[in-house]
């Protein structure tokens, strides 16, 4: 069944406008990163590994959303499809992110692995990196360990928190080519956004 809002125009544009902001607030860091004098100087595989994490970050804001279906316009069950297509990205560009660096710079990112990096953005974004690992493989392996719904749902929480504040603080920690100010507005709306989803779906349990 079908969100009922879609059948009233005021509601139709209201939905409409949601979009267009959220769209607009996921997308302006990502051009105002390819615009930095950063990438002037770096090769073209870190220069791939980098978007890879900035659009990673914007996937991140959306996962919530759907999770709790707070986006309007979007049936239960669609919502619930791209929530899984988006953990699939989410975990390949994670994964193209690291590689990336590895081949750019393998010490660096065996002593971020290692947790021997100096870097205390390093660090926070290895252990966002596991939590999502984490998150999706509990994803694959609920059936087969036979995982209470309770279990698995604190479990995935727990999990998806941890790899939002590392996210987050990875991101911000970071000087390079993401420009300062539209990264704090795209982590702020993680944050926000998983706030907003833990809300809505403890009030509907």
């Amino acid at each position: 069944m079908r969100i009922s809002f879609l059948s009233q125009p005021e509601n139709r544009t209201r939905a409409g406008l949601i979009w267009a902001g959220l769209i607009a607030i996921l997308l302006v860091p990502v051009v105002a990163a390819s615009q930095s004098p950063y990438l002037q100087w770096r090769d073209p595989i870190y220069i791939a590994s980098g978007f890879a994490g900035i659009i990673g970050l914007a996937v991140l804001a959306l996962q919530p959303l759907l999770a709790s279906r707070l986006l309007p316009g979007l049936a239960p069950m669609t919502s619930r499809r791209i929530h899984r297509i988006g953990g699939a990205a989410l975990v390949v560009l994670v994964v193209g992110h690291v590689f990336g660096l590895w081949l750019t710079s393998p010490p660096d990112v065996v002593d971020a692995l290692l947790f021997r990096s100096p870097t205390p953005f390093s660090v926070w974004g290895v252990i966002a990196m596991w939590a999502i690992f984490l998150a999706a493989a509990l994803v694959m392996l609920r059936r087969r360990l036979r995982i209470s719904p309770t279990t698995w749902k604190r479990g995935h929480k727990a999990l998806v928190v941890i790899a939002v504040a590392g996210t987050a603080l990875h991101a911000l920690l970071i000087e390079g080519a993401m420009e300062p100010v539209s990264k704090a507005m795209l982590c702020g709306v993680v944050v926000a956004a998983l706030v907003a989803a833990l809300f809505r779906l403890r009030r509907s349990s």
